[in-house]
């Protein structure tokens, strides 16, 4: 229950005083019926923000017009103008296969979205056939009668009917972060939540039709690209500025040569364009980031903001509430002290008729429980206002018979207050058994209610409930681990110091607990809070002012599961809403928990870490791939002047070198002890060294099989073919480890789609179809040269490490740390 401070005690006087009139004159509407609701649905369409959608047909023409499709239909076209129609049907096979590959990562990528929209469906109570429904927000109609809690998005445009304490959050609409106070007859609008208070609404607009639809329509959306995005197309953009000069210079020095024909020339340099610039570097990418979501979301963690993965492997403290993330979540009723009640039961009785169960509080709901138990019933409500982070309590006015009761439950130190103690005897009970229980850091609740009166004060002390939640048996241990990849926890809560104390001493947090009086200092605030381990009594506006702290010198996440945690949710730099977070929260954050622990947290951390690195291995590699690709071809047409392979050759080599590599989705890899970053000097010197490497490869190969070995041109084609794609798949075995190749092997995908391609390749060098068959000693020799070959980059990767230092938090420190035997194979 997230009850605070009074600060507005008239008005709440006023609502109380006039809740028994406001309910008697006061009809609640019956609402549409089932067959009315899906009539009007009919006509309206769905309550959900529908995109324009593209037809089918209108995507496969963008993939058709997307510069790699081009270029592959260019080749193909040239060939036949020149003759060669095998090779332009070969090409167009390829152009096929390219296609392909691209409707399956489409495909994939919509099926991911559509599994994480299910998990976040938001649901609505709404009067349907008579009665108060649960049901999916999508399917609300107009006319639809709703009802408003605190936490809850408003999900359509509507007018108010009737409001206790009502107050809105409508910065998505306004940008305003103060609530607004909202009263009968007036609209709200879709997107905006309830700050207080409760209400019933009329749904007068759905979907498109909404204030926020129709803005939507009328703004042009762009995406913004975050920092590993932009460096994937920087990377991107380098190596076709490089591939076009290169090409370039080597066509102007082919046309030199008498008997080259112009048309030929322009079909070579086009396949050297598909094969040498990395286009299917973001869309591999986007896989390896499609294949990451999908994983957390079998873990029960949902990505509501994709580009949040990147800050999420980059975390390194964590502000964390007690409650659900530390706890489990179970809240009960241990025990009920009598004040001025006859027994228990009547305790129960008025503490349960000042709950709402509708607000799926977990606190409220434990006291529901146990009534239920109890076999104790809640007497009717006339009038309801719910806790919140300033009133610290819950009201209701009740009628029992003739009688009119005012209750109140909260907070004791708020209760108190509104009590008049007949006895010093009630009065020093009441303090002690609160001040027991702070001791045993067990948290309670006080209930209070005055008889034939509608004002919230000189109340009856009721009674106290004493509520526990128990540790999470893997809290401690998660923390440690946490702690020794980097990640600093520090716990928040609203309970009181001693309570605080004592949950952090069995959660193994050794620092300072410390009131939040610290939060009232702006100039020691960041000091201490480097410091200390928790913080004890912390309201919302704290939690905000810790979030802003501590990202001056950190990454930050922070959890949240209340409509209060939406400001330090949108200021931290990962927002995470835990297990039975309010709705509006769960659509402000980044990451969704769908199950209560610490521990999933971790998991998504670490599994963001996989994301991050699959991603650097797979940048590594094509660097050095499109280098050496580019600059052999270059450098032996120079020299011998002619492509040393053919069109369908170089297609093929394309293909054939990023099939595999999208594989390396599922790929395992280290995890990092520390926060990732991109260490752009090392990668350069490592993916520069793999590309020399491969390139002086090329030239001894090129020597051997003309001075040596005097093959036949058409064989010397087939055999760089050959070699490209079977050193260049070797290669994945060296770039994706800073361990030995040998000792940290990939995934057993990787090295089935690895295999799978070098077999393919030796085939269709063998069968000599649309290229010159090459015998199978010449196939032994490439296979045993390049073997041999891929352990000088092996070399060559072990001297870049010893001799280009590693940056902190990078993913090769993370790596040579793990080679150390500091790192966490995943």
């Amino acid at each position: 229950m997230r009850f605070c401070a009074e600060n507005n005690q008239s008005r709440v006087n006023a609502i109380l005083m006039n809740a028994v009139t406001a309910h008697t004159n006061t009809h609640e509407p019956a609402g549409l019926s089932s067959a009315e609701a899906q009539h009007i649905r009919k006509e309206n369409g769905a309550n959900i923000l529908e995109e324009k959608k593209q037809r089918f047909i209108v995507k496969v023409f963008l993939w058709v017009i997307t510069p790699i499709s081009l270029m592959l239909l260019a080749a193909s076209g040239l060939s036949f103008a020149v003759g060669k129609a095998g090779n332009g049907l070969i090409i167009l096979a390829l152009f096929l296969v390219n296609f392909g590959i691209r409707i399956w990562h489409e495909g994939k990528a919509d099926k991911a979205i559509a599994k994480l929209q299910e998990h976040l469906t938001v649901y609505s109570r709404v009067k349907r056939d008579g009665a108060w429904q649960k049901i999916p927000s999508k399917e609300l109609v107009p006319k639809d009668i709703v009802m408003l809690t605190v936490g809850a998005v408003v999900p359509a445009d509507a007018q108010i009917i009737s409001e206790t304490n009502l107050s809105l959050n409508e910065s998505m609409l306004t940008g305003e972060s103060l609530p607004r106070s909202r009263t009968v007859g007036e609209t709200v609008y879709s997107g905006s939540f309830v700050s207080t208070g409760n209400a019933l609404v009329t749904i007068t607009a759905t979907g498109n039709h909404t204030y926020f639809g129709k803005t939507l329509a009328s703004v042009e959306h762009t995406k913004k690209r975050s920092a590993l995005e932009q460096d994937i197309l920087t990377i991107s953009r380098f190596l076709s500025i490089f591939a076009i000069i290169v090409i370039a210079i080597l066509s102007i020095f082919l046309m030199s040569h008498p008997g080259i024909k112009l048309i030929e020339v322009i079909t070579l340099d086009i396949s050297l364009l598909i094969a040498g610039i990395p286009v299917a570097l973001p869309t591999v990418m986007s896989l390896i980031i499609s294949v990451g979501v999908l994983e957390l979301a079998k873990k029960h963690t949902i990505v509501r903001r994709i580009a949040s993965l990147e800050n999420l492997s980059n975390v390194d403290v964590l502000l964390s509430d007690k409650t659900g993330t530390l706890t489990e979540n179970r809240i009960r009723v241990d025990k009920v002290v009598t004040l001025t009640a006859q027994d228990e039961k009547e305790v129960l009785k008025f503490a349960v008729s000042a709950t709402d169960s509708a607000e799926g509080n977990a606190l409220e709901g434990a006291i529901i429980e146990k009534a239920k138990t109890l076999l104790i019933s809640s007497l009717p409500q006339q009038k309801f206002i719910p806790g919140d982070s300033q009133r610290k309590r819950s009201t209701a006015i009740v009628t029992e018979g003739s009688d009119t009761w005012t209750i109140a439950l909260g907070a004791p130190s708020i209760i108190r207050t509104l009590c008049k103690f007949k006895s010093p005897t009630i009065l020093k009970l009441f303090d002690e058994e609160v001040s027991q229980a702070a001791q045993r850091g067990d948290r309670t609740l006080a209930v209070a209610a005055g008889k034939n009166t509608t004002e919230e004060h000189d109340l009856q002390p009721i009674g106290i409930l004493f509520l526990s939640d128990t540790l999470r048996a893997d809290a401690k241990e998660t923390i440690a681990t946490m702690h020794d990849e980097g990640i600093n926890v520090k716990m928040l809560t609203g309970d009181g110091i001693q309570i605080a104390q004592k949950v952090a001493k069995e959660l193994g947090l050794n620092g300072k607990i410390l009131p939040r009086s610290i939060f009232d200092s702006l100039e020691t605030l960041p000091a201490v809070m480097e410091t200390a381990d928790g913080f004890a009594e912390v309201l919302p506006k704290d939690k905000y002012l810790a979030v802003e702290t501590m990202k001056k010198s950190h990454v930050v996440a922070v959890t949240g599961d209340g409509v209060n945690d939406v400001p330090p949710i949108k200021a931290a730099d990962v927002g995470i809403a835990v297990k039975n977070s309010v709705d509006a929260l769960r659509s402000t954050a980044d990451i969704v928990i769908l199950t209560n622990g610490i521990s999933v947290i971790n998991d998504a951390i670490i599994d963001a870490r996989k994301v991050f690195m699959r991603i650097y291995h797979y940048s590594v590699y094509r660097i050095s791939e499109s280098a050496r690709l580019i600059l052999t071809i270059g450098l032996i047409g120079i020299l011998v002047g002619n492509y040393p392979l053919t069109t369908v050759q170089i297609i093929l080599l394309a293909v054939l070198n990023d099939l595999p590599i999208v594989s390396l989705a599922f790929d395992h890899v280290h995890t990092a002890h520390t926060p990732e970053t991109i260490d752009v000097r090392r990668r350069f010197f490592l993916g520069t060294t793999y590309g020399i490497t491969g390139v002086v490869n090329s030239m001894l190969t090129l020597y051997i099989v003309l001075f040596m070995l005097h093959l036949p041109w058409g064989q010397i084609q087939t055999l760089f073919f050959l070699q490209l794609v079977v050193s260049g798949n070797f290669l994945i075995y060296v770039a994706h480890t800073e361990k030995r190749w040998f000792r940290y092997l990939p995934s057993w995908q990787v090295m089935v789609a690895i295999s799978s391609t070098q077999v393919v390749a030796t085939l269709w060098a063998l069968s000599g179809w649309f290229t010159t068959a090459i015998p199978l000693w010449v196939v032994g020799f490439v296979w045993v040269w390049s073997f041999a070959w891929m352990q000088t980059s092996e070399m060559g990767k072990m001297l870049v490490a010893r001799f280009v230092k590693a940056k902190s938090g990078s993913p090769q420190a993370t790596a040579i740390a793990a080679q150390m035997g500091a790192g966490k194979t995943v």
